[in-house]
């Protein structure tokens, strides 16, 4: 069956100062390695058509483009970033009504490349199709992988020549805090009244004015990080280009889920300060609402009561933190309605987790069977606390638990394992982890092992952002 794409195009309708156009750059060999047919249904896409999605043909209704934005990258403004190895193809409404975009990463060099080659390696371009899926199958919001393409050309990193490829992901749009901090910075208020309006009606259409747009897009990153918290995932580059509007995950570079707890724990090669550990990841959600704030203050003709109007806004995100955070580990433990006066349950059971070095994934799944005290070395401590749960739950607290604790999650050292084989030309690990993944609640006893913590010797010290 022929390729067909809905496409619906409404980004590339703003004005010329918002992206530059421009076709992705052809490879030398096209080769499918993934294809997502459940969400290409969802997209109202028929057919497939590895050629497109490595960027050597453009579709019918597909108008490419490079969007551009800036950012805080580790604290520190970069005035101009951009869509360096990405073009947007277009986008497509879903079953659902919604607007999607679909974009191909690692498409060839654009002008925000940087001196970058454009390109991705099969590595990160596997590992984001299986992390953005399980985030997914977890209920987190995220962006989705479509499709991942071989390219048949060497991509040169610093361990060499590495296989290419093509991810091709979606979104509920790609624009970003660092989106509008680009005309805020350059003092372009119509443009930067222009984006505001569209990323409204895009993604909160009862949102009232700029300050109502802040508003919403705190209270998603804040139920997001919330979310990240709950599965143990740490982002690993939580800059403001890679804080989405939407309140998706998005750009899963060098991100890794935790095996053994650790507050914080890092593992991303570039993150040399522990600016976004796991524990940290919170206050890095803040202080990017405070970034996005100052650039939707430029908007107003008040500015001193915008700046009011603002503060209170980011100032009222931690209380909305702290709120997602009780009601998704109150989950993880049994309460359905967990109250502030649970949060000292939680909390020491996080610590004996730290002080043992628990497995964060296996803990949660255990609790309420007799496995549970195994996941310990201090089993009295674990026993003594178990009691204090006992004591506040109530006789469904195991289908509670049930809902809100994944007994599998994409662990790292299994990523590696795959990529390698996937480099080798065996794509049935990826396989294998993609079933596993896709009902993480729910594992079959033959997928036992990727349940297990990595030994000494699987450990995965560090990620990286494979650019």
């Amino acid at each position: 069956m022929p390729l067909h794409i809905p496409f619906d195009n409404s980004y590339a309708a703003l004005p010329a100062a918002f992206y530059t156009r421009q076709a992705p750059t052809p490879v030398r060999e096209a080769t499918p390695l993934a294809w997502n047919e459940a969400l290409a249904a969802q997209l109202g896409i028929t057919g497939q058509d590895a050629a497109v999605f490595a960027g050597n043909t453009v579709p019918a209704g597909a108008d490419p483009l490079a969007q551009l934005y800036a950012g805080h990258q580790f604290g520190n403004y970069n005035p101009q970033l951009g869509d360096g190895r990405a073009i947007l193809l277009g986008e497509v409404f879903d079953t659902k009504g919604i607007r999607r975009d679909i974009q191909l990463k690692g498409s060839g060099p654009t002008p925000y490349s940087r001196m970058g080659d454009g390109r991705a390696w099969l590595g990160p371009v596997l590992r984001e199709y299986v992390v953005s899926e399980a985030m997914h199958a977890l209920g987190i919001p995220t962006t989705r992988a479509l499709a991942a393409v071989a390219t048949g050309e060497p991509v040169l990193r610093e361990q060499g020549p590495l296989p290419g490829a093509v991810l091709t992901r979606v979104a509920a749009s790609h624009l970003r805090v660092g989106t509008f901090q680009i005309f805020a910075h350059r003092g372009h208020i119509e443009e930067l009244r222009t984006l505001t309006n569209y990323a409204i009606e895009r993604h909160y259409p009862d949102a009232d004015g700029p300050m109502g747009l802040l508003a919403a897009v705190c209270r998603a990153q804040a139920e997001l990080v919330a979310a990240w918290m709950s599965v143990g995932f740490i982002h690993g580059v939580m800059n403001t280009d890679n804080c989405t509007i939407s309140g998706e995950t998005i750009d899963y570079g060098p991100c890794a889920f935790m095996d053994a707890y650790h507050e914080a724990r890092v593992f991303s090669s570039i993150d040399q300060t522990g600016r976004y550990a796991y524990g940290n990841q919170p206050r890095i959600a803040v202080w990017n609402m405070a970034q996005c704030a100052t650039a939707l203050i430029q908007l107003a003709d008040d500015k001193e009561a915008a700046v009011e109007e603002a503060t209170a806004i980011v100032h009222a995100m931690p209380e909305q933190l702290q709120s997602a955070w009780l009601h998704r580990f109150g989950a993880k433990i049994g309460l359905e309605h967990a109250m502030e006066d649970d949060q000292p349950l939680i909390e020491d059971l996080l610590a004996l987790m730290q002080a043992d070095g628990a497995d964060f994934t296996n803990v949660f799944a255990a609790l309420g069977t007799a496995t549970a005290r195994d996941q310990f070395t201090d089993r009295d401590a674990f026993d003594a606390w178990e009691q204090r749960r006992q004591d506040r739950i109530g006789p469904d607290a195991m289908q509670i638990m049930a809902r809100a604790n994944p007994h599998i999650i994409p662990r790292n050292h299994r990523i590696e394992d795959m990529i390698a084989a996937a480099q080798g030309g065996d794509m049935a690990l990826f396989e294998r982890l993609m079933s596993a993944l896709s009902s993480p609640h729910d594992v079959p006893s033959d997928f036992d092992d990727l349940r297990r913590p990595p030994t000494k010797d699987e450990i995965v010290p560090a990620t990286f952002c494979g650019t």
